[in-house]
């Protein structure tokens, strides 16, 4: 018998095998117990009630009246929620209770919420319930239930309010219920209104031209990145805009007023005055909210401690209606905050000191890569432990919203931890896997342990939220181990292949692999995985294995509804016709493979700033840490020594835009030719066809592909030109643009 089905058989012989101290709630397909609720119910109260007169009839059958309080007719209750006889029991806030006394059960919570919360936790802790994802539920099934006559428990989650950014969660309240987190990512917030709002109260378009003063002043120039808050008037316009709102929105509880996305932040003297005082840029931020919050003493305003005003304040203390939302965006994920982002620790207990208003902002996925492997699931649990022993009682992990990799799983084990941080982390693993995946859970369990394993082991490997699978093809991704990988997932899916939806289920878990796959093909590592083969006729064809593997990934991505493949909108779609063209462009021919290539600029960062990454016979994908070569504020300009006077016609080169990150395309590119390396005759250039505007694609390549009469050359010269910096409208305005290059091809 395979494994899951064991576990199921302990669980319910555990569950309603008959002892003498049970409480027989259904014996024989009949009760004489009732659900008695409170006289005037709140609309929770009710789904509460219901929710476990729906359970208990697909356990056993039978479906309990639910009685009003005031209309008791049997002398076997289960009391739920807010009645009189419940209230004795005086539920905490937040508290769950769940008790037995004489025949009589009671459920109960602090709040109406709470009480929900307590039905999930009965149905999950007593008899034997799962609700591993909107449409995967366990229910075990008996004419039998009985639950101790003893029970006794109480619970109040130290974390009062739980989110994780999963659709999920936010189209299934459902299932967000059972899981115990929130229906949105910003409770109880005014719409639109819950983070990086500066330019939303005092937006560019409408006040930049006549009042450059309201924003940042940088390098001796006004530009509308961040606010200037030492601005008598931009404090007038947010006070009245903020009014406003909650005008608007009478019955919210918080507002975010919030520095935008970028650390472009004001320089002039009298906000350095403020920051120097107080040692950090956050001092000019809670100087200019504390006074926001002073005329809305009844509101909550909330504020970022993100990115350059993470350091705490040393004087300013926040007022007592600021909530701090502290932000861990730059830690490595690789280790457990503690161990690997001191800076973020110690900032985290700076705040403490000086405020218990605080919110955690956590991150738990690769956002440049939502399908990539991310193994960071060893240091949910000990981040979590560390942001509730500093006295954070609201929790927001910022998982992928859309699907990534092991969604289902990683929506499901951060909603629990987040519930309590001191579960078996183990325990809940291997329940989840087994319901889940099913006869298929030994090969997924494989994988997530050896992946884990291998990342622990590379003690200088930092994985990045903005990062890409090929930082680790030399660690956890190094090709014997994506071999191993792939081959557990072929596994795992004949161990389930004659369960469909089973099977769906591990052909999106196997998405990551395929993915790295793919993205590994593009080196084309002859020891690996490769984008073309050459015959012996020297006629380049693409690999059989890499067509399947697109068509698969296609697939399950097309049944799955999985649109997205990082946060910038980069489409599925898009990703998918991108590497089509980039096998067709592989399968070209391309005489300064492998030549030697001489740079005139120098690069930064980037492919280890080695100019043969230019004709490396690599290809660049969408993501500009994977064999791009970058230029940061200067231009490209390499000279390639073909070796031998050969006859050219065509001279191409891709180049990267991925308009978040300052990279943007060339101006335009020119082409050069000479037989001596020294005098050389202009070709002609390329203009960029998709100039940079506000509408621009976030992330797009473009081939700079120049054609003209043979010319017989030894070498060519490729000169990109740079825009220089971000222009007057972009986050970075003012900051250095980059350029990314990858393979140059002359034919």
């Amino acid at each position: 018998m395979k494994n899951y089905l064991l576990v199921s058989v302990v669980i319910l012989f555990s569950l309603f095998a008959c002892k003498t101290t049970d409480l027989t709630l259904i014996q024989n397909g009949s009760s004489d117990y009732e659900i008695v609720i409170p006289h005037n119910p709140d609309s929770v109260e009710g789904i509460a009630s219901h929710e476990l007169q729906k359970y208990l009839k697909k356990i056993s059958g039978v479906s309990l009246a639910i009685t009003d309080e005031d209309k008791i007719s049997s002398n076997q209750r289960i009391f739920i929620g807010n009645t009189i006889k419940g209230e004795l029991l005086n539920a905490r806030a937040d508290e769950i209770s769940i008790e037995v006394k004489e025949s009589d059960l009671y459920i109960l919570g602090g709040d109406s919420k709470s009480t929900l919360y307590a039905v999930y936790s009965f149905l999950e802790k007593y008899l034997g319930c799962r609700f591993y994802a909107p449409d995967v539920e366990i229910i075990p099934e008996t004419n039998h239930v009985r639950i101790p006559n003893d029970i006794d428990y109480q619970y109040t989650p130290p974390v009062s309010t739980r989110t994780v950014h999963s659709r999920l969660y936010y189209e299934n309240k459902g299932f967000a219920d059972k899981r115990k987190v929130t229906h949105e990512a910003f409770p109880g917030y005014v719409p639109g209104y819950g983070v990086h709002t500066f330019n939303r109260f005092v937006p560019s378009d409408k006040y930049f031209q006549a009042h450059p003063e309201y924003y940042a002043l940088r390098d001796g120039r006004r530009i509308p990145t961040q606010l200037c808050l030492s601005n008598a008037d931009v404090l007038d316009i947010v006070k009245n805009a903020v009014a406003s709102l909650l005008d608007q929105y009478p019955d919210v509880k918080v507002i975010s007023v919030s520095t935008n996305d970028n650390t472009q932040y004001c320089q002039c003297e009298a906000c350095i005055a403020i920051n120097d005082r107080e040692e950090s840029p956050a001092g000019s931020v809670i100087d200019f909210v504390n006074k926001i919050a002073g005329e809305f003493p009844d509101m909550t305003i909330s504020t970022l401690a993100y990115q350059y005003t993470r350091k705490a304040p040393k004087l300013i203390k926040p007022r007592e209606n600021v909530l701090i939302t502290l932000c861990s965006i730059e830690c490595d994920r690789s280790a457990p905050i503690e161990e690997n982002c001191h800076d973020f620790a110690d900032d985290l207990i700076a705040w403490g000191k000086l405020t218990d208003n605080i919110r955690i902002w956590d991150y738990t996925t690769q956002f440049t890569n939502f399908l990539a492997p991310f193994p960071n699931i060893h240091t949910l649990q000990p981040n979590i432990q560390l942001f509730r022993d500093n006295n954070a009682k609201w929790i927001f992990e910022q998982h992928s919203h859309h699907p990534s990799e092991l969604f289902e799983f990683r929506s499901y084990l951060t909603a629990q931890l987040l519930w309590d941080p001191d579960l078996d982390q183990d325990s809940i693993i291997t329940d989840f896997l087994n319901g889940y995946y099913q006869e298929a859970a030994p090969y997924v369990q494989k994988y997530i342990t050896a992946i884990h394993d291998e990342i622990q082991q590379d003690h200088d490997f930092f994985l990045f939220l903005y990062g890409d699978p090929a930082q680790g093809f030399k660690s956890f991704l190094r090709p014997e181990m994506l071999k191993q990988y792939d081959q557990w997932y072929q596994e795992a899916e004949k161990a389930v292949e004659g369960k469909a939806r089973v099977l769906e289920r591990v052909q999106r878990a196997r998405l990551s692999i395929d993915f790295t796959i793919l993205e590994a093909a593009r080196l084309n590592d002859p020891d690996a995985y490769m984008l073309f083969h050459t015959d012996e006729n020297g006629k380049k064809t693409t690999p059989d294995e890499i067509h399947q593997r697109l068509t698969r990934f296609e697939k399950t991505c097309r049944d799955a509804d999985i649109t997205l493949m990082n946060e910038m909108r980069f489409s599925v779609d898009e990703y998918l016709d991108f590497y089509k063209y980039t096998l067709s462009r592989a399968l070209e021919e391309n005489i300064a493979i492998g030549k030697k290539v001489i740079l005139l600029q120098k690069p930064k960062k980037y492919a280890g700033e080695d100019p043969q990454a230019i004709t490396d016979g690599a290809f660049g994908g969408t993501n500009f840490n994977a064999n791009w070569l970058g230029f940061e504020g200067n231009d490209l300009e390499a000279i390639i020594d073909l070796e031998n006077n050969t006859e050219i016609s065509q001279i191409s080169g891709d180049f990267l835009q991925i308009v978040n990150h300052i990279v943007f395309f060339p101006t335009d590119v020119k082409y050069y030719y000479s037989e001596d390396g020294e005098n050389f005759v202009y070709l002609g250039k390329v203009n960029n066809k998709r100039p940079l505007t506000k509408q621009s694609k976030i992330t797009d390549i473009q081939s700079f592909r120049y054609n003209f009469p043979l010319v017989k050359a030894k070498f060519v010269k490729v000169v990109a030109n740079n825009m220089d910096k971000a222009p007057l409208w972009h986050h970075g305005a003012g900051l250095p643009s980059w350029i990314f290059v990858d393979e140059i091809l002359v034919q």
